[in-house]
């Protein structure tokens, strides 16, 4: 058996069974083996930054790798921002790549380019196989290092003269080493102690989290102490969303948002995460001179990355959740079963009182009558339109949330309560909501899945839509189309008060409403069916109509934005 087949039946062995990739010449030996191993299914995408969204979503959604097939250098160029993303989510993708052969890599040819240092940055592990001897052991080892918490992406370039060649090893499964899930007794009880002597104790949360199964360990100890949980720019639900106890995110833009949170707490147990990811993070310390802060982790390198630590323990998140949860049982008493019970019914209070804001600035103006959204000059915020489709969807379905500036709504009206059933973009990274969507129905083909976006974001990735049409990937599609960047527009606003600068209008490169994109359209041109709806009347049957489609379906939501198309073209140079 040569090299070509011997990888895909390596996959198999593996449980991979979709490939998501885009061709290129240099792996058309592999390519052309896939219809002698029909286990293994090709999944077409038209960019490679496609095929890692998808496949991204498609592990997210498991908790297991997923395989991605890319092109030579400028493949790998595509794939670049989106592997950065997946990164930082965790994501165990097995990326693996062509090249035109070890013997033509003196002579600089065409595509030629140090693809080994190209994806180190962005991944785990980045390699070569060198010689035909060793290409299944390269092979588990790239299984084996995604898979291996703190998962990851990893990059695997196949020459094809090495594919060429006959395989002399045997094929069978790659490895997953399991993490020790066991701490320190004397750790456990010194994290506990303090923990019931605090009096404004707080935990911050990320992916680590889900991706351990910790989820259920951690609501436990939360309830227990009565800690406020705030996630720290993870993309998975490591905390159920209308909990009283959980107040969302510590923002991933601006360490001054994020600074009374940690300012305020006396005791704060980060888990799966580091502190902090943010764009403009504070460059000071963020606790108080007496706040006690330990940290649980698989991850050695998210522990004490920025900020001081009293105590940390590298590990599973899940034994060592367990172990603190069963040594705060053993050790309660009632003064701290008490103060848990107040914080919670306080913090019930402050959680009530941040649905009431996010109410006020995206449900429907009463006064504003039907025939009023013209679709040109009064358009309705998306609040509603989220109310209607919880009202619809089951408990099974699944979200992917790129929706941004329009997300509030969504957690207030579909909030998510396990691993698993909504996921978000990580790293910075735009254009992740279709594309995930739709590796997320290949992995659950039976649930509902909807990816949400904003117009900006979509355009990004939007050919994913000719995918799921291809493949007869039933999920489903709302554009949250605002015609603008809208999120940049708020964050520019942050900068001119940090800057002491005057409000004034936004910077047109921000505004999209000339031309204005039809979505519907694009979707139509694509194979997947779409609509627009820009006014409440049209809600209802247009969230019936997608959900009860049993093909690729597309809502174009248009809403309210700042946005100023009589200037794009007036002013030099915009």
């Amino acid at each position: 058996m040569r090299g070509h087949e011997a990888i895909l039946r390596q996959f198999v062995a593996n449980d991979l069974c979709y490939m998501f990739g885009n061709p290129g010449t240099v792996e058309q030996g592999f390519l052309d083996a896939l219809s002698a191993v029909p286990e293994l299914k090709y999944i077409l995408t038209l960019q490679e930054s496609i095929a890692v969204l998808c496949a991204d979503g498609y592990a997210r959604a498991r908790f297991k790798p997923a395989l991605v097939q890319i092109h030579s250098t400028p493949g790998l160029g595509n794939a670049i921002g989106n592997l950065y993303q997946a990164m930082r989510g965790q994501a165990p993708l097995v990326v693996i790549g062509g090249d035109a052969g070890i013997r033509y890599q003196a002579m600089d040819a065409q595509m030629a380019g140090d693809l080994v240092a190209m994806a180190e940055p962005v991944t785990k592990w980045s390699a070569m196989v060198s010689h035909p001897s060793s290409l299944l052991r390269m092979v588990r080892r790239a299984i084996k290092v995604a898979a291996t918490p703190p998962c990851g992406p990893v990059y695997l370039c196949l020459p094809q003269d090495v594919l060429d060649a006959e395989v002399v090893e045997d094929i069978y499964p790659a490895h997953i080493p399991s993490i020790a899930q066991a701490a320190d007794s004397r750790d456990v009880a010194e994290i506990v102690r303090t923990l019931q002597q605090a009096e404004n104790p707080i935990i911050l949360v990320g992916d680590g989290v889900a991706w351990s199964g910790a989820h259920e360990e951690l609501l436990a100890l939360a309830e227990a102490s009565g800690s406020r949980v705030y996630q720290a720019d993870g993309g998975e639900v490591n905390f159920p969303e209308d909990h009283p106890l959980f107040f969302g995110g510590t923002g991933h833009m601006f360490g001054e948002n994020s600074l009374p949170i940690t300012k305020a707490a006396d005791w704060c147990l980060a888990v799966g995460c580091f502190l902090l990811p943010e764009v403009f993070p504070n460059l000071g310390d963020i606790f108080t001179p007496g706040c006690k802060v330990y940290h649980l982790d698989s991850n050695p390198n998210n522990i004490a990355k920025n900020h001081r630590v009293d105590l940390s323990i590298v590990g599973d998140p899940k034994g060592l959740l367990r172990q603190l949860n069963a040594s705060l049982h053993e050790l309660g008493d009632d003064r701290s079963s008490s103060q848990a019970t107040v914080r919670q019914k306080a913090n019930e209070v402050r959680k009530q009182q941040a649905t009431n804001q996010t109410s006020t600035i995206y449900d429907l103006d009463p006064s504003i009558p039907d025939d009023a959204y013209d679709n040109k000059t009064t358009f309705m915020p998306s609040g509603f339109f989220f109310q209607q489709l919880a009202s619809k969807l089951d408990a099974t379905a699944i979200l992917f949330d790129e929706a941004l500036t329009n997300s509030p709504p969504i957690t207030t009206h579909l909030p998510a309560q396990r691993p698993g059933q909504k996921l978000w973009t990580r790293g910075g990274s735009l254009g992740t909501g279709l594309p995930g969507a739709i590796g997320i129905k290949l992995a659950h083909p039976d649930k509902q899945v909807i990816g949400i976006s904003g117009d900006g974001g979509s355009m990004y990735t939007i050919q994913c839509l000719w995918t799921a049409a291809r493949h007869g990937i039933a999920a489903k599609f709302v554009i949250c189309q605002n015609r603008s960047y809208r999120l940049l527009q708020a964050n520019i606003k942050q900068y001119w008060q940090a800057q002491g600068i005057a409000e004034h209008d936004y910077p047109l490169c921000f505004d999209l409403s000339a031309p204005e994109i039809s979505f519907e359209q694009l979707a139509e041109s694509m194979g997947v069916k779409g609509e627009r709806v820009w006014k409440p009347s049209q809600v209802e049957a247009a969230i019936d109509r997608m959900i009860h489609s049993t093909e690729p379906y597309l809502i174009n939501l248009v809403l309210d934005g700042d946005v100023h198309p009589e200037l794009i073209g007036v002013h030099c140079g915009q």
